[in-house]
């Protein structure tokens, strides 16, 4: 055992007890989910009792989970974006008790462009955090050749901007690991200054550049196409990563600012580039499976990011991955064990959980389920309350129910919403879809009245835009305009994660025929039919 894992040995077994106590006590809740949900329903009215929120929904008079439902609608962000406009003023009793403020405003995208901003406050963290604890502990504890060994966890800044009131918003991934204790941040060989890095290429390049001489026990990351971008950054440039290593420089796709450029500087290693040469020479490349032996791999796999699964099998060999669990902007929501699965336990230690069944998402007040009342198959859409301030707050992540532990669902994530896709984590909604072909047609002075959008997987994934022109210029125009309206679109595009849109032309009459098709099939009238814009379902190219 190297002088690393002696001294990191004691604090490890004392983090794995803590991470047990904490995994035993969502066991219990979940095996008395009623009471459990209930306890936390009434501490979060507590600790956000004297919010204006609070007030304006008269929560002080809220006794129980029917008084509750009556109290405040089910709603999704544009109905909480005045309290949180105000609360990035700076006036935090919109949605927060007298005296207390957020941390930071966690920016994910939001659906008519304008990126929403989530209340990040110190309860909230130390939730998510024990979220990861109780996944670590789990994980580690199946694969045993991962502990104390170095990792690789790719971040993002935890401030991309500052709100009007002086808070920073951005990545609540770059707040934990900027607030984890120094110790253990040892383990992590990703310098944290590198979630700064703007340049996409450059940050996966500089992040292999500090790990790939490592005995990485396992990498962790939202998305599969990071962790596969990271590899790219060894097979697209082996040679400059090569001498970079042996001279002790560092010299990435995009320069780094002079500040940045001392920081990377590290100590020649001429042994490594010596034997990263020789697997080059081999196998004409440098793939992960050649120069680490990682115990597992920790990323989504629901949904569309399945599909990555046989490309990090290429990479990296008969690697175990584990799903991170339904984890977003908002809150962690399940805690996936098994491998090769994103079915997880619901973390209702965490939120208090409601559901809409698929069928009445559309609805204005559409009725919801507690976790005990769920179906095993069914379909849901979630809905939650927690300690970011969001009360009865409509996700639209569906999800299906393939189990139960005690009265708690064990769900796995499908898709966000009905017409949204998401091939890298994007979220793209059919109404940034059209707002992003109007803004297209509007500068170039076109008129396009129908046309398909469609997810198409490919190395790298990409958008197939159908309709009747052979413009190539009104592709690049709508791509640049999805780009201006959804932010993590941008930000794929950025890392090559997602491809240009690609053009297919199609003949004049196309969708007129389509559209006589879909009512035949479907024996409707023809005013009830609606062009659908965004497909939901995924090409495969290969």
């Amino acid at each position: 055992m190297g002088f690393r894992q002696t001294i990191l040995k004691p604090i490890a077994a004392a983090a794995g007890a803590n991470a047990r106590r904490q995994g035993r006590a969502l066991t219990r809740a979940c095996h008395n989910a009623p009471a459990a949900q209930d306890e936390l329903l009434q501490r979060l009215l507590t600790a956000f009792g004297q919010s204006d929120f609070a007030r304006d929904h008269k929560l002080a008079s809220v006794k129980t989970y029917d008084d509750f439902r009556k109290a405040v609608p089910v709603a999704g962000y544009d109905y909480v974006k005045p309290y949180i406009d105000r609360m990035r003023d700076g006036n935090f009793s919109a949605m927060l008790n007298p005296g207390e403020k957020p941390l930071m405003f966690s920016m994910t995208s939001g659906s008519t462009g304008e990126p929403k901003y989530i209340p990040v406050t110190q309860t909230f963290l130390e939730d998510i955090r024990r979220g990861w604890n109780i996944w670590g502990i789990s994980t580690l504890n199946q694969h045993r050749k991962g502990w104390l060994r170095p990792i690789v966890q790719l971040t993002s800044s935890m401030h991309e901007e500052t709100s009007p009131g002086g808070t920073p918003c951005g990545a609540i991934s770059g707040l934990l690991a900027t607030t984890q204790k120094r110790i253990v941040h040892r383990m992590y060989v990703v310098p944290r200054w590198v979630a700064d890095i703007h340049h996409p290429e450059t940050k996966y390049y500089v992040s292999l550049l500090h790990s790939i001489g490592h005995d990485v026990g396992f990498i962790t990351t939202a998305n599969p196409s990071s962790t596969i971008k990271l590899v790219d950054a060894g097979l697209n440039h082996p040679e400059q990563l090569i001498r970079d290593l042996a001279d002790g420089t560092c010299t990435p796709p995009e320069p780094l600012p002079a500040a940045l450029q001392a920081q990377c500087r590290q100590r020649k290693q001429p042994r490594l580039a010596r034997r990263l040469q020789r697997l080059l020479d081999t196998y004409g490349g440098l793939r992960p499976k050649h120069y680490w032996d990682v115990a597992f791999l920790g990323n989504w796999t629901g949904g569309t990011l399945g599909l990555y699964l046989p490309h990090l099998e290429i990479l990296f060999g008969k690697v175990p991955v584990h799903d991170i669990g339904l984890l977003a902007s908002e809150g962690r929501f399940s805690l996936p064990e098994d491998p090769f699965t994103p079915a997880g336990k619901a973390d209702i230690v965490g939120n208090f959980l409601e559901f809409i069944p698929v069928e009445h998402r559309q609805e204005e007040n559409p009725p919801t389920l507690r976790c005990h009342e769920l179906e095993v198959g069914k379909e849901y859409i979630l809905v939650f309350s927690n300690w970011t301030g969001l009360m009865r707050y409509n996700l639209d992540d569906c999800i299906r129910v393939i189990d139960f532990e005690g009265g708690a669902p064990i769900y796995e994530f499908l898709s966000r919403g009905l017409r949204t896709t998401s091939l890298t984590g994007e979220k793209l909604t059919e109404h940034q879809v059209v707002e992003a072909m109007q803004r297209a047609t509007d500068i170039l002075g076109a008129t396009i009245e129908r046309f398909t959008l469609q997810p198409c997987f490919d190395d790298p994934p990409f958008y197939q835009l159908r309709c009747q022109t052979r413009s190539t210029t009104l592709a690049e125009a709508f791509d640049k305009a999805l780009s201006e309206l959804n932010i993590e679109y941008e930000s794929k595009r950025k890392s090559q994660r997602l491809g240009p849109v690609q053009l297919t032309s199609v003949p004049s009459g196309t969708f007129d025929r389509e559209e006589r098709a879909a009512i035949a099939a479907r024996r409707g009238r023809s005013e009830q039919y609606k062009h659908q814009y965004l497909l939901t379902d995924i090409m495969n190219v290969h």
